[in-house]
């Protein structure tokens, strides 16, 4: 790590946005949280129209950070219709596009590329998503299993790289069989991240991505991931970076940081986590059940403290989301130490959230990130 190296982005709530964990992120199991009617009770639940999006991402650019992740999957309004429509609404945030290989093919993907770095002056970035969840594949009708997913988005990745080449793509692999696919080459070629826990997602990674995306799970864990897929790229002779996925609630007090967890799980409904434990169970995901691993479903709703996995980082987003479900919660320093901690792991680019979006975002912007530039660490 050098100095002023640190990259933040920030995240787009397509499912929507609320102060309560409950429905409050994407990939939220079906039947759970908003779709069973249970969401913020106060009645403070955002829609995800194009005006609150719009002022989620100003905000981001406003604040300083440098793109926003525009999450997949069918709780979530389309990624690609979202940040397209975003385009006009900013002028220097870039789009971190969500997208799965197998329901696009990757010379539409490149096509589809080319014309968005044309459109928004280069200011797309794509997240490979393989899926994890077996329910959501099959409703596009993907009835490969996990492992083989990884393996097609090698090929897909392969591709769409070799589009923006002078010779084209003519490729025959297991599952894309191409002659003469080009597309114009944009310049520059959007960047790839990728992200998994499973031993298939190593060697994809290390010979195909720029960037490796892990959940936040505690720093020393991270730093064996980081470990592993530096070795892989060696091997490869190729160089990856490295980014983490992780919520933040920070005030200038840590003792404020922890009510505001108190008060979100004291609005969670125990049933309602059960189930979302349930749905959550049946992921392939290594990373999800990572993830569970963390919190294992059991929690004091008058304590949030009971989740603190580490001094710091807390396991309470994930009782109801699926994914990324950790958080740094404290003052603006504890977070700040914390964040070097992944820093030192080997971690450059961290992707944040918080809830409600815009409040957190300001929050972590104005408290977090100054002091980061204080320690030389954020320009």
């Amino acid at each position: 790590m050098t100095a002023a190296s640190l990259r933040f982005d920030w995240f787009l709530p397509t499912t929507g946005d609320s102060r309560a964990l409950v429905g409050g992120g994407h990939s939220v199991p079906t039947g759970v949280g908003r779709e069973a009617g249970s969401v913020d009770t106060a009645g403070r639940y955002r829609e995800a129209d194009l005006r609150y999006l719009a002022n989620v991402a100003r905000t981001a650019e406003d604040l300083g950070f440098d793109a926003v992740l525009t999450p997949t999957g069918t709780p979530c309004e389309d990624a690609w219709v979202v940040a397209s429509a975003l385009i006009p609404q900013t002028t220097r945030l870039k789009f971190l596009v969500a997208l799965r290989p197998g329901l696009v093919n990757p010379t539409l993907l490149a096509q589809m590329a080319s014309t968005f770095q044309r459109l928004s002056d280069n200011r797309l970035l794509l997240n490979v998503v393989v899926g994890g969840e077996p329910a959501e594949q099959l409703r596009f009708g993907d009835r490969i299993a996990k492992d083989d997913r990884y393996a097609r988005a090698a090929e897909f990745i392969q591709v769409f790289r070799e589009a923006f080449t002078d010779g084209g793509s003519n490729f025959t692999g297991e599952y894309y069989d191409v002659e003469d696919a080009r597309t114009r080459r944009p310049a520059p070629v959007p960047e790839i991240y990728l992200g998994g826990s499973s031993a298939a997602a190593g060697p994809v990674t290390a010979a195909h991505t720029d960037v490796y995306l892990t959940w936040g799970e505690p720093p020393e864990a991270v730093a064996q991931k980081v470990e592993w897929i530096r070795k892989l790229a060696d091997d490869e002779g190729r160089t990856v970076r490295f980014g983490v996925r992780l919520h933040t609630i920070t005030r200038d007090r840590s003792e404020d940081a922890w009510r505001v967890a108190d008060d979100m799980l004291a609005g969670l409904d125990p049933a309602e986590v059960e189930k979302a434990q349930r749905a959550l169970a049946a992921s392939e995901s290594e990373g999800q059940r990572r993830m569970r691993d963390l919190h294992g479903g059991r929690f004091d709703r008058a304590d949030a403290h009971s989740l603190e996995v580490r001094p710091g980082l807390w396991a309470g987003v994930g009782l109801m989301r699926g994914g990324a479900g950790t958080a740094l919660v404290g003052s603006h320093a504890e977070a700040a130490d914390l964040i070097e901690q992944y820093a030192a792991a080997g971690i450059e680019e961290f992707v944040m959230s918080g809830y409600p979006h815009v409040e957190e975002a300001y929050w972590f912007a104005e408290g977090v990130l100054p002091i980061l530039r204080r320690r030389g660490l954020v320009r």
